[in-house]
């Protein structure tokens, strides 16, 4: 996702026709949620269809993305003849927002505004806390559930 993202002018991440960003608190917190406006919803509706794509030329894919809204039954369409396994990859809000401010590259208070809308509506095949295991932990954890070597 970020990787699409980062195809847009920088002048999109901040605007109305792009991703745009408000800021409000919640229990003395920063609560930002994120909008889209054309050219963004242009740019994730076209990450979504690329992903199509390549599944349909054969390849097997592990996609990273924030789904909230309509985005869950685009990808839904779009990938119902192929095999599809949802992964939900959780941990606790606590954990979320340290590791936002510790990245420093996000803006703070959206994993507070995700958090409950993310894995809303979603019946994810496996389920991972990383705050419970490292990286390697989870995937492994991933892989065993799927059956995958």
């Amino acid at each position: 996702m970020d990787a699409f993202i980062d195809m847009l002018p920088p002048r999109y991440l901040d605007d109305a026709a792009g991703f745009f960003f408000r800021t409000a608190q919640d229990d003395g917190r920063p609560l930002t949620s994120i909008d889209s406006g054309l050219v963004a919803w242009r740019a994730m509706r076209g990450m979504r269809h690329a992903v199509a794509a390549l599944a349909a030329q054969g390849n097997e894919l592990i996609v990273d993305e924030v789904l909230v809204g309509d985005d869950k039954a685009d990808y839904v369409r779009l990938l119902a003849t192929f095999d599809l396994r949802l992964v939900g990859v959780h941990c606790p809000l606590p954990v979320l927002e340290q590791r936002e401010q510790a990245r420093g590259d996000r803006r703070l208070g959206l994993a507070r505004w995700q958090f409950d809308k993310v894995h809303a509506g979603m019946d994810h095949d496996v389920v991972v806390d990383t705050s419970a295991g490292s990286p390697k932990e989870c995937a492994q954890a991933v892989m065993q559930a799927l059956g995958l070597r």
